[in-house]
């Protein structure tokens, strides 16, 4: 339970004012058809984070225990810093298919590919490695994405604009070195990481 609650937590709060929250946002102004774009943000991201999911998971498995805890700690440290740099995303940049989808394909589309190397995609891969836990560690970095996306696709901007963005993201910044620093300490001590 532990892995699923963090999981849905950290992603909930690095997903706020990323590219691919800011590309819900588009995708809800273009179309104004909530469900499909929902339902594609779904399918796109749990897609995405089983892959990254199972990288995560064989890399806890395929690394030694004393290389995997170091690499974890260096992961969260990462992704402290990353997460306090902002994204910008203009609909020049949003990339969509050549021929003429649905709302849902074209979302599914446009979401999975912003989302390959994207912060979420990272964290869910050093989560699993972290936790060594798939199921719930992809069931929870997917509902931190849809708990951040579907208010966004509803309320649009209103809802997004009154977000105090750098301070979510200072307390998710926070939030992994807490975990970066647990790690540290396992990897200090040799522990192996635990589920």
């Amino acid at each position: 339970m532990q892995s699923f609650l963090v999981s849905t937590g950290v992603v909930a709060l690095a997903e706020i004012g990323d590219k691919t929250q800011l590309l819900s946002l588009i995708l809800a102004a273009r179309y104004r058809k909530p469900l499909p774009i929902i339902l594609g943000i779904l399918l796109a991201t749990l897609v995405n984070h089983a892959g990254a999911g199972g990288i995560g998971a064989w890399l806890s498995t395929a690394l030694s225990p004393n290389i995997l805890n170091w690499a974890v700690v260096a992961s969260f440290a990462l992704m402290a810093g990353w997460i306090l740099i902002p994204d910008k995303l203009d609909e020049d940049e949003i990339t969509l298919p050549k021929r003429q989808m649905g709302v849902f394909a074209t979302t599914v589309f446009a979401f999975f590919l912003a989302e390959m190397g994207d912060k979420t995609q990272v964290v869910t891969i050093a989560l699993a490695a972290r936790f060594h836990d798939f199921l719930p560690v992809v069931a929870g970095t997917t509902l931190g994405m849809m708990l951040a996306n579907v208010p966004v696709i509803y309320l649009g901007s209103r809802f997004a604009d009154r977000l105090p963005t750098k301070a979510v993201h200072i307390v998710a910044s926070i939030i992994f070195l807490v975990l970066g620093g647990l790690a540290l300490a396992n990897a200090i001590n040799g522990t192996p990481l635990l589920g």
